[in-house]
């Protein structure tokens, strides 16, 4: 397991405020055997000489840039193909990680022989409250995803044997690239750990996202993207919504 590179794609853009606590939250895994792909998406603040700085003192950290801002499925997409590692974890960089994250993570999923693995986080006001603890299930399966994105994408980790899935520039394109590798695996599994592993910046602007905008956008999945039947799309829904609210408050319950 020691000798097992991961691969962290990090897009970066205009994250100054938070990018030093996610890159040193990386740099200082207990699992060493890491690089930090950080792909800055245009920033127009410091984050490019933050990151500058952090690749001058750390030969694990490698800088991408991309000549415009492209989102975060294109900055993801971009870290993807330069990647080398055995397996690959993502981290925004508002988000930040548990020391004992990719060891623990590495050591379930050989355990299990899995070739997904996912984990609890926590949810963080900007303020430092904690708003929630989310548990996801102990396994998925693709139709269990189906209810919900139980994959955090801060601690979603995938074998790169399992092939890579671009990112899709379309709403909640997290959830569509896990839905994906779930369904190759066939299943996967929680890491285990008595403590959640990540914590997620949920920022003001979020706070108030537009809930009807992200419903359409699961809609388009079931319907556009899994082609699912119509009666079977509004029974996602349902749980989707009642997901939701779960994770709002106080973790995710089994499918």
């Amino acid at each position: 397991m020691a000798d097992d590179l991961v691969s962290v794609v990090m897009p970066v853009y205009n994250a100054a405020a938070w990018l030093r606590r996610s890159v040193e939250s990386v740099l200082r895994q207990n699992h060493r055997n890491l690089e930090l792909i950080a792909v800055d998406d245009g920033s127009s603040d410091d984050s490019p000489a933050m990151l500058e700085a952090f690749a001058r003192t750390d030969a694990r950290v490698r800088l991408q840039r991309q000549a415009l801002n492209g989102g975060v499925a294109a900055a993801r997409n971009a870290g993807l193909a330069v990647a080398r590692g055995q397996y690959i974890a993502f981290l925004d960089a508002d988000d930040w990680w548990h020391p004992a994250k990719l060891e623990r993570q590495l050591a379930s999923l050989h355990a299990h022989g899995a070739l997904v693995s996912y984990g609890e986080y926590w949810r963080v006001a900007e303020d430092g409250r904690v708003l929630s603890r989310v548990t996801p299930p102990a396994t998925l399966r693709w139709h269990d995803m189906l209810a919900s994105n139980f994959i955090g994408n801060l601690t979603g980790m995938y074998a790169r044997r399992l092939g890579d899935v671009p990112f899709r520039k379309i709403g909640h394109e997290d959830y569509v690239f896990w839905l994906e590798q779930v369904r190759r695996a066939g299943l996967a599994v929680r890491v285990e750990s008595d403590e959640p592993l990540a914590w997620y910046l949920v920022r003001e602007r979020s706070l108030s996202a537009n809930k009807w905008r992200a419903a359409r956008w699961q809609w388009a999945i079931y319907r556009d993207v899994e082609k699912l039947g119509l009666p079977l799309s509004a029974l996602c829904m349902v749980r989707y919504a009642w997901h939701a609210l779960r994770k709002r408050h106080g973790g995710a319950a089994p499918p």
